[in-house]
């Protein structure tokens, strides 16, 4: 079965920060809304994230994600679990610093209801990180 987008209105979406707190022209709802033209921004800080509590059980299979050059992550670091439990580390992904969209990432399925990605070692010296596009494929359970 060919992997599908499970990010759908129904998840929750949390960011660790939103630049200068404006929300508006920088929130996580920039991550999904497909345009070329808006982003998440997040503030500075050694270590910024994106926790998924999707709607009902995936199997996550890839991860799609574009940043901004120069604001980018060297390492990204999944986590998951199942509702009620803690979450813990599914993989690490070493993203290029480039303004390409990055489709690469296969994760070690793993059958989860809520997904932390966390950006660390930021490119950015204050560590800020800007993503334009953030997919998450599997399968809905």
């Amino acid at each position: 079965m060919p992997a599908e987008p499970l990010v759908c209105a129904r998840t929750a979406s949390r960011v660790s920060s939103v630049l200068n707190r404006d929300v508006k022209r920088f929130g996580k709802q920039h991550l999904f809304d497909g345009s070329e033209e808006t982003c998440w921004n997040s503030d500075q800080g050694t270590s910024q994230w994106v926790t998924l509590d999707f709607p009902r059980p995936v199997k996550v299979s890839q991860l799609h994600i574009q940043f901004q050059g120069g604001f980018s992550s060297r390492l990204c670091t999944l986590e998951g679990c199942r509702t009620g439990e803690e979450l813990v580390k599914i993989s690490e992904l070493y993203p290029q610093d480039s303004h390409a969209m990055q489709i690469s990432f296969q994760v070690e399925e793993t059958v989860l209801d809520k997904l932390r990605i966390t950006f660390g070692s930021s490119t950015d010296f204050f560590g800020r990180i800007v993503v334009y596009h953030l997919g998450v494929l599997g399968e809905r359970l």
